[in-house]
Formats: structure tokens, sequence, C-alpha cells
């Protein structure tokens, strides 16, 4: 077998679908080995654990190979940034957990290894994708939520202090006490013991509420959730344009060209006829 015969094997294992089934399906059972590992187990069971986890090194390392030997310029295989993350974390797996200094690692990055699952399936990747493409604009929305979380804390700081020094001694931990507040952490608690004071002070609260729980979280959603829209459509344009030009007819030029390389064919056979004849 020759190396490109070599190649298209590798393409077309790489290309099945029921490889990557498989392949999620070695992930999956790969992030339960590493939960039934947290129970207190018998010494068949563990060494069943360490055999199925060296086995799922290994079937990482022959997959991220056949992926690797599949392509047709091997140095594009690195401008992918999802190979790089998944051949990091196949190379890093490989640390043996059995060595006491490295078995914390070890045993950290093949729960990592769960994060292929964002490499394999798409929609996954469009997910992340998107969160990441989305940070810029989220983080004047962030920068915004944090002038309007310190204006809050230091109020509150100022009046609350005397009341309760646990929740309101100074702007750090009043900054907790608001975030408490904003995810609905028993926050009508600390809204009575302010009003036993100040009566009017669940105006503070509210109108914090409805800046941070309301308004801007509702900005994150619908920045990430526009941007998710985006690279959707884009992801459809790409997968279009691909079967458009994987289904491509030829057109009336291409007719014509190949038409002009038939008319010229048979003019040279005539001419070899004729001088066939001749002699």
């Amino acid at each position: 077998m020759n190396l490109a015969a070599l190649q298209s094997t590798f393409i077309a294992i790489r290309s099945n679908k029921l490889f990557e089934i498989f392949v999620i399906t070695v992930i999956i059972f790969s992030a339960l080995l590493v939960g039934a590992k947290t129970y207190e187990m018998s010494e068949t069971m563990q060494w069943l654990t360490r055999a199925f986890d060296w086995f799922i090194s290994a079937f990482f390392l022959t997959e991220i190979t056949i992926r690797f030997l599949a392509e047709h310029q091997k140095r594009d295989f690195f401008k992918d940034f999802w190979n790089i993350f998944d051949t990091l974390i196949v190379v890093v797996s490989l640390i043996p957990a059995d060595n006491a200094d490295l078995a914390i690692i070890a045993r950290l990055v093949r729960v990592f290894r769960v994060l292929r699952m964002i490499s394999i399936i798409p929609e996954l990747r469009i997910l992340l994708v998107s969160l990441v493409k989305a940070m810029p604009q989220l983080g004047y929305v962030m920068l915004l939520m944090f002038i309007i979380f310190y204006i809050y804390a230091a109020v509150g700081s100022t009046l609350f202090e005397n009341i309760n020094p646990v929740l309101w001694g100074d702007i750090s931990i009043s900054l907790l006490t608001l975030f408490r507040v904003m995810t609905f952490e028993d926050w009508t608690d600390v809204m009575y013991e302010t009003m036993a004071v100040y009566p009017m002070s669940w105006i503070f609260y509210l109108t914090f509420i409805f800046f941070t729980a309301f308004a801007f979280l509702n900005m994150v959603i619908g920045i990430v959730v526009n941007v998710m829209e985006q690279e959707n459509a884009n992801a459809r344009a790409e997968a279009l344009e691909e079967s458009m030009e994987a289904n491509k007819e030829p057109s009336l030029k291409d007719i014509a060209a190949k038409i002009d390389q038939l008319q010229q064919q048979v003019v040279d056979l005539s001419l070899l006829q004729k001088k066939d004849n001749i002699k």
C-alpha cells in the first residue's frame, strides 16, 4: 500500500461517523472513570481502573496520530487551535499517575480530557467560540457593572457599617454582600436588617438589583446570544458553500473548453491516421 492510499485510509477513518461516536464514547467513559476513582475500591477494581486508564490514553494517542497522518499538509495540522488543544491534553495525560510527585497533576489532566468533547462536537465549538468572541463586548458591560458595584459598596459601607460590620465593615466585604444580594441568596434578611434602622433602605437594594440582576445580566445574555447567532449563520454559510462546491455543475465555459479539447484530440487523431496512410 502506497502513501497516498494509506493517507486516504486515514482520511476515511477520521471522517467516519462511527469513529467519531466511538471517540465521544471513550471521552465520556474517561470522565466516568475519573469520578469512579474518588470512591473506595478494592485492589481488583483499582487494577482495572489503571488498565482502562492506560487503554484510554493509548486510544487517544492513536486517534490524534490518525488525524495528524490524515492531514495533507502536516504543518497545517498545528495551525488549528483545536488540534493543538487535543495534542496537549493527550501528551500531558501520558504522565504516569503512579509517580507520587506527579500523581496529582496526572489526575487533574485526566479530568480535563473531558474538554475534548468540545473539539469533537461542532456545536460545542460554536458555543465556546461565541463566548470568546463576545468577550470584548462583555468587557465593557462588566466594567460598567463593576462601577455600579463599587458605588453601591461604598454607599453601603458608609451607611450600614454600624448596623452589621460583618456584612458592611469595609468596601471589599460590601462587594461580597452585594454579590450575595445580586444572586438573591437570603438578600431579604440583609435588607430587613438595615430597614430596622433606615426604613427607606429598601430603595438601595431594589435599585441595585434592577441595575445588576435585571439590566446588566440581560445585556450579557443578549450579547452572547447575538454572537452565537452570527457564528451559527457563518457555520451554515460555510456548510452551504462546501455543499455547493461538492455538487457544482459545470458552467458553459467549462463545457466549451471541454468541447475544444475533444475537437483538438479528434484533429490530432486524424493527422496521425493520415500519416499512417501515407506510409
